[in-house]
């Protein structure tokens, strides 16, 4: 089973942008080193805690930084795009660093009301129209088209569908295309998703068969006490995030319902269920666990630890446990 990282570009409290953006310059090159298979960047605005606004100008600053490993977005929203823009723009990626570029897009605006309204949304509404406008820039030439993406045209970059509800999943289905769900924040519809996908999903130029990719969030340290001791910052993160507060990656605390509330924090861990948190042998369990209940073809990890350091290790210590499941998962 291919295993592969999802990074936001997190901000830390007390730290800055251009800090944030180093450490995930570094975890890229570390993934690599590991043997992940892809590295995806995602598109949020207006949130200080994230780095990757600017999507295409992160994934070509890491492909420039490593070798071999892909790197894409996971994803760009494309409403709040042109879809020739955004076929051009990964098609001067794919121009530059060959077939390591991967597309997958998203319908939301990646954040809330105001910038919905500072981005002008200069897309369209009809996202499946964009999608295969999209689809289309990328494919073979056509020299008598009235608009072409130059570069983009015959790069063939691999698209996939993002989503977290069903309407994704019918739409990767109905495009023949992979399809990726964001299980790491809103797990609820995931089950449903899945079944819908595989059930209706016609073969297409693009794909003989669904491939279904589920993200999954790891805090891994040498101890269980210690994961769930990192595991604290994205709990506070969300928990801010339902009470409309923005910020920077939170430091780790050790009594987390102390800070929110256990209220909160049973809502938070219904958010992030699906996780693994722990000692190796327990995110190895949790990560089993995970694989044989839902079944995907790849899945995609994210770390979201205030301390880089301790994000690498985390990394490495689930790199390791992929490498001992991939024996059972044959």
């Amino acid at each position: 089973m291919q295993y592969s990282v999802l990074d936001l570009a997190p901000v830390p409290e007390g730290f800055d942008v251009a800090q944030a953006l180093r450490n995930t310059t570094d975890l890229a090159q570390e993934a690599e080193r590991l043997g992940f298979h892809r590295y995806w960047l995602a598109e949020h605005h207006n949130m200080p805690g994230i780095a990757s606004a600017a999507t295409s100008v992160l994934i070509g600053h890491v492909a420039a930084h490593t070798k071999t490993i892909r790197v894409g977005a996971g994803g760009i929203m494309l409403p709040n795009h042109a879809p020739l823009a955004i076929a051009e723009q990964f098609g001067t990626l794919a121009a530059l660093h060959g077939d390591r570029i991967d597309l997958g897009l998203g319908r939301a605006p990646g954040g809330d009301h105001a910038v919905y309204q500072a981005l002008r949304r200069v897309g369209s509404d009809d996202f499946p129209g964009a999608v295969a406008e999209l689809i289309g820039y990328l494919g073979p030439r056509r020299e008598s088209a009235a608009v072409r993406a130059l570069p983009g045209e015959a790069s063939h970059v691999p698209v996939w569908i993002l989503g977290s509800s069903l309407y994704g999943a019918q739409l990767a289905a109905h495009f023949g295309l992979p399809y990726a769900f964001a299980s790491h924040f809103a797990p609820d519809a995931l089950e449903q998703a899945i079944e819908i996908y595989r059930r209706t999903f016609r073969p297409s130029e693009h794909l003989s068969a669904p491939r279904f990719m589920l993200a999954a969030n790891v805090f891994a340290a040498q101890t269980d006490e210690a994961g769930a001791y990192l595991r604290t910052s994205m709990q506070q993160a969300f928990a801010r995030m339902r009470s409309g507060t923005r910020g920077k990656l939170p430091r780790p605390v050790d009594d987390i319902d102390a800070v929110i509330g256990v209220g909160l924090r049973r809502s938070v861990d219904q958010m992030m269920q699906v996780s693994a948190t722990g000692s190796p042998s327990k995110v190895r369990q949790e990560l089993a666990d995970i694989i044989a209940r839902y079944q995907p073809d790849e899945i995609i990890l994210t770390s979201q630890i205030h301390d880089h350091a301790a994000r690498k290790r985390s990394l490495t210590i689930a790199a390791e446990v992929m490498k001992t499941l991939e024996p059972a998962l044959v």
